[in-house]
């Protein structure tokens, strides 16, 4: 665990979000945004803060082991009034001439649309998608529904058009996508030990957490997206066709692998980590990709989680 305390702090760097404070430190010659916990839910009386750093670091790294390109995190620590508190460190991807344009400002540039740029609704999303002018539309596409099979593994409840985006060089007047970001609503960030231990222990309490909830930020007919009915239902080509590229790079020991090496967290969030994981991958997107692909290849520890769940 790095202590990022005596990092030095970069003025005229601010982050926008709603979901705990962030500062921008120079750590080994290059520019990190440092995430703190955010403030746990106020029903939740157990839980001291949002385990939102912790998830964070854990989804852009499975999105990376993933081939997805997203952010590269560190977990540290950061001291504040004399308490120490586990902090995500997210290596900043722009710089002076290249600045990041979320999906809500390119929204907004389609000057056709009916709806504003904060909207979710999918079919003004891929409205924006087909229409905007900086990148491939296909390759744009793609992109989205790539992303929110991932999201749909790790239980990401918000991934609204804040928080995914563009990268535009002012230099090269060239636009790329940029990497995934902002992944602190994956896996349950709320989940206190008593939550834990319901979801290992009781199969009602897993399963409700793979079929009905957390659902997608992305709506249909102002209903928001749930993640079981939309994939196996089989009306949609394009998220099909995402299952079909990303389905068969997952790789349940190395996610696995991955948890186990994560620093801080316990034993029990470890197994809670995984189990959850298995089970999205088994019962919610496996059963979709069996009908996609003909011969698909399961991850060889997919049959070995199936008598846990």
């Amino acid at each position: 665990m790095i202590d990022f305390t005596t990092c030095r702090i970069i003025p005229g760097r601010a982050y926008n979000g709603a979901n705990g404070n962030k500062i921008a430190v120079e750590y080994e010659g290059s520019v990190y945004m440092l995430k703190f916990p955010p403030p746990a839910n106020k029903k939740n009386t157990e839980l001291s803060y949002s385990n939102g750093c912790i998830s964070e670091h854990i989804a852009s790294s499975l999105f990376n082991l993933l081939g997805i390109p997203a952010q590269e995190t560190i977990l540290g620590t950061y001291t504040v009034r004399e308490t120490e508190k586990t902090v995500c460190a997210c290596k900043d991807f722009t710089d002076q001439t290249t600045h990041l344009f979320d999906f809500c400002s390119i929204k907004n540039t389609v000057l056709d649309s009916d709806s504003n740029g904060s909207g979710t609704e999918l079919a003004d999303v891929l409205d924006t998608i087909a229409n905007q002018k900086y990148v491939s539309p296909a390759l744009l596409r793609d992109f989205f529904w790539d992303m929110f099979i991932v999201d749909a593994l790790l239980g990401n409840f918000d991934r609204h058009n804040g928080n995914w985006g563009f990268l535009y060089d002012d230099i090269k007047k060239e636009a790329r996508i940029a990497p995934v970001y902002d992944c602190g609503s994956c896996l349950l960030p709320q989940a206190d030990d008593t939550t834990i231990r319901k979801v290992l222990d009781i199969t009602a309490e897993l399963h409700a957490r793979v079929y009905q909830f957390p659902t997608s930020a992305i709506k249909i007919n102002g209903r928001k997206i749930n993640y079981y009915d939309f994939i196996n239902s089989g009306n949609h080509p394009d998220c099909a066709a995402a299952l079909k590229r990303v389905f068969p790079r997952i790789d349940l020991r190395k996610t696995d692998d991955f948890i186990d090496r994560v620093p801080v967290i316990s034993s029990l969030q470890k197994e809670f980590y995984k189990k959850y994981i298995h089970a999205r991958y088994s019962l919610l997107l496996a059963p979709a990709a069996k009908s996609i692909i003909s011969s698909v290849s399961m991850s060889p520890a997919d049959t070995g989680s199936r008598g846990s769940e």
